[in-house]
């Protein structure tokens, strides 16, 4: 089935904002919220800024039953979903429990979580375990609760394939759509600033170790030393644009066009990589040509390395400084699984307002042969954008999204 997949609504949390609202008056204007850490004492490790959710009370939204079972990812994904309904106009109960499922995507799991309960394990002993420690540090936990809290029964799963996983989820979750399922929520949270989760980013070789808050993170310029961590993410409501019609959805943001995923060839194959054949699957599957999309939302690495392939991918699909391009996760940080699902709710803003939000505290480097938007948000008719994202291990995934008609 080509059944075209409109979303229709939105549940977003990033360190810059809460709620579509908030989140978009701060990435219009290039709002930054990357700061130094404060859920742990980072003095003893060589990266020490991140972005961080600092206003989130969860027991100010969700009930004290659940937040004795939950990471603080989860409790993240489910404030999201709850918005997402009602940003949506649905309830629940509104459309059958068969008919709706999730899909969403992580990076690490309940990070925090587990570390806990194995201080617990050491320190104390293992009866002092949390018996919730059996799913709640899990890849698949926010499905798992999100499908429980909301009487979710249809189609359901995870996808973990590091940043790229956020949009390959909704990529899952429009097959669901075209296979018949009403209703499927799709996105991606992850929040592992921990110490147990920063030792395993930082060993993973990317991130900065630069404590200039305004000039750490800086994708694409002749500086860039690595990456900034952040926690968030967004939820998005994905339905056949037919039964959202039927049920008078009132709120369509736009249309999930197109896809492409590929794998990087091994390293030193001397083969190119990746990035540009996801990106022209993506367009093909659309039935766009390069011209017809508006904005390119970057992966923007932060490495000198990732930023030159992702540069020399965009110029060969698009030409030289043809397309504008931009990356919003320079205010909050590279938000893992989080990351390309925030990018897209960016792409639909980006398209309701006629605004290509900056890409903030950057100066483009000569080497990129690139439009990048830097400084200010850019006045743009915005109809079709290029949503991209690559994870470590060689994912790279695009997504091409249309403005509704």
């Amino acid at each position: 089935m080509t059944a075209k997949v409109v979303v229709t609504g939105i549940g977003v949390a990033t360190p810059n904002g809460l709620g579509v609202d908030d989140y978009w008056a701060a990435t219009r204007v290039g709002k930054n919220a990357i700061g130094r850490v404060t859920r742990f004492d980072p003095e003893q490790y060589p990266s020490k800024l991140a972005g961080e959710i600092r206003e989130f009370v969860a027991e100010d939204h969700l009930p004290s039953r659940l937040i004795p079972q939950t990471d603080r990812m989860t409790r993240l994904a489910l404030v999201a979903a709850d918005c997402a309904f009602t940003d949506a106009g649905v309830r629940p109960g509104d459309i059958p429990e068969f008919d709706m499922g999730v899909v969403t995507a992580s990076t690490s799991g309940g990070f925090e979580f587990g570390q806990n309960e194995l201080k617990k394990l050491w320190s104390q002993g293992s009866q002092y375990v949390s018996a919730y420690q059996s799913f709640a540090w899990f890849y698949a936990v926010n499905s798992g609760q999100i499908s429980i809290r909301n009487g979710m029964r249809g189609p359901s799963g995870v996808v973990v394939s590091d940043q790229a996983g956020g949009l390959d989820a909704i990529a899952q979750a429009r097959r669901q759509i075209r296979k018949g399922s009403k209703l499927i929520f799709s996105g991606g949270f992850d929040a592992s600033i921990c110490p147990w989760g920063w030792v395993a980013q930082i060993a993973g070789g990317r991130m900065t170790t630069s404590e200039d808050a305004d000039r750490a993170y800086l994708p694409f310029d002749a500086n860039a030393s690595g990456y900034v961590p952040g926690e968030g993410g967004a939820l998005l409501i994905l339905e056949d644009a037919e039964a959202a019609r039927g049920r008078g959805a009132e709120n369509v943001y736009g249309e999930i066009a197109g896809y492409g995923a590929t794998i990087d060839p091994k390293p030193g194959s001397g083969r190119e990589p990746g990035l540009r054949r996801a990106i022209e699957a993506a367009l093909a599957d659309a039935g766009l040509a390069p011209g017809d999309i508006d904005v390119v939302f970057a992966d923007a690495a932060g490495t000198p390395e990732l930023d030159r392939i992702e540069a020399e991918a965009i110029s060969a699909v698009f030409g030289p400084g043809r397309v504008p391009v931009t990356a919003p996760k320079t205010m909050t940080g590279r938000l893992y699984s989080g990351a390309a699902p925030v990018d897209v709710v960016a792409a639909f803003l980006s398209m309701r307002e006629g605004l290509i939000p900056p890409t903030t505290n950057v100066e483009l480097s000569p080497a990129y042969d690139i439009d990048l938007v830097t400084g200010a948000a850019r006045t743009a008719n915005v109809r079709a954008a290029l949503v991209l994202a690559r994870g470590q291990g060689g994912f790279n995934s695009a997504v091409v999204v249309r403005a509704a008609d």
